[in-house]
């Protein structure tokens, strides 16, 4: 089989490195990919949202299965655009990525089906904006309902915080159209974590629960980020937990979209919120997270391809996912000001002292007069796995100690929750 992975992040150097693997896999692309990606993939230069110029480019070079990374092209109906020409692809069409790409349509779907979730207003001005934090009290959550990048959600604790948000939003306009809708959320309190399921419109499998890191500092302080790394499995998702989910969240979901008309094929993402209630939707996604995805792929013992395969035909009800023992910990490495104004161009160095062992995924990385160096906010996700989460943690930042860039910043407590729970 000919593969071509479509985005140019960590997920998508996750995605090359797990796809390789599959006995079924001849060869695979990558779309524009980077400079870690292309020493395990022909990289493209073709953009991740040039919908027309990848489905000529797919048809050209035959090739057997396209998995898409990024929201913003399955949001645009890249899936469509690909089935329409007789292309395999694997990820949701627009409308059923709708899921992501409007929050207030996602939570009139789930007040529709009954899955459970935070109260919520959706607004359109400031005025009403205020009105929905009055009648949820503080604190509150206030989302751009479009797609900001996995930064449009605020946590606001105080009064001032609600002001800053709604500056954002509506008087400075940074998050553009994407908050042309603003969903103002009843402020949840418990336990995240993250799970990916496999869909094929009627059918879910999950994959290995995972936690995710969003604030930029130790202690989960400072602003979100697109995530500062990630560990599998997550403590709080246990088997119990997990049929909950299975149950309340994701059949419901699977069974609702086909029943509106937009059957649910590809990777679903859901969010939660786990507490004294149960789990709670916090979002959807419908793509693999981001850095996730680096975490749950190493553990994934059964073949990443067939499942996908068996996804796009319409029987996964008959796959069964193998997960490995152990765990496995993500820790991204970001350049200085990440995630607001940050430099470009810094070399990378320690990339061949790496451990033996220990991955590293480029996510915002160039070649350049052959040297690597920094080409975004998010540049590398070091990742290994280990017999416990103790084991784990050490080689992942083992991995870490062995690379620096100028002004390099990585939390040092990734994994801290699932620690504690292991003593």
């Amino acid at each position: 089989m000919r593969v071509l992975v479509i985005g140019g992040g960590g997920r998508e150097h996750a995605l090359v490195w797990k796809i390789r693997q599959s006995p079924r896999v001849a060869h695979v692309m990558c779309a524009p990919g980077n400079a870690g990606i292309a020493r395990d993939a022909e990289c493209v230069p073709i953009r991740a949202d040039a919908v027309g110029a990848l489905c000529d480019f797919a048809a050209r070079e035959r090739i057997d299965l396209t998995v898409v990374g990024p929201e913003a092209p399955l949001v645009a109906g890249i899936a469509d655009a690909f089935r329409a020409r007789g292309l395999r692809v694997f990820g949701p069409t627009a409308a059923a990525s709708r899921l992501e790409g409007s929050k207030a349509w996602c939570h009139a779907f789930m007040e529709r089906h009954g899955i459970p979730c935070a109260s919520s207003r959706t607004v359109r001005d400031e005025a009403a904006a205020r009105a929905a934090v009055r009648e949820f009290g503080i604190p509150a959550v206030i989302k751009a309902s479009g797609l900001a990048a996995g930064k449009g959600a605020i946590v606001c604790r105080t009064a001032g915080e609600v002001d800053a948000a709604l500056a954002r939003m509506f008087a400075r306009r940074e998050f553009g159209a994407a908050a042309d809708e603003v969903i103002v959320e009843e402020f949840m309190d418990g336990e995240e974590a993250s799970c990916l399921a496999l869909a094929d419109g009627a059918a879910f499998a999950a994959l290995p629960s995972s936690q995710d890191h969003k604030r930029l500092r130790d202690g989960d302080e400072g602003p979100n980020t697109g995530g500062m790394g990630a560990y599998a499995p997550a403590p709080v998702l246990d088997a119990r937990m997990q049929a909950r989910v299975d149950a309340d969240i994701l059949a419901p979901v699977i069974k609702g979209m086909a029943e509106e008309g937009a059957p649910y094929t590809g990777i679903l993402y859901a969010g939660l919120m786990i507490d004294a209630r149960g789990p709670r939707v916090v979002e959807f996604n419908c793509r693999f997270g981001d850095p996730e995805t680096q975490a749950v792929l190493p553990l994934l013992a059964s073949d990443l391809v067939e499942h996908m395969l068996a996804a796009t035909e319409g029987r996964l009800a008959a796959e069964r996912v193998r997960v490995a023992p152990g765990a496995a910990v993500c820790v991204v490495a970001a350049s200085g000001g990440y995630p607001d104004a940050y430099r470009t161009g810094a070399p990378i160095a320690g990339l061949d002292r790496v451990p033996p062992g220990v991955l590293v995924f480029h996510a915002g990385t160039v070649e350049r007069d052959g040297a690597i160096v920094t080409s975004g906010g998010r540049v590398l996700g070091v990742t290994a796995a280990g017999p416990d989460i103790r084991a784990a943690v050490d080689r992942a930042y083992a991995g870490i100690a062995a690379i620096s860039f100028e002004g390099m910043h990585c939390r040092t407590d990734i994994a801290a929750r699932a620690l504690a729970r292991s003593r």
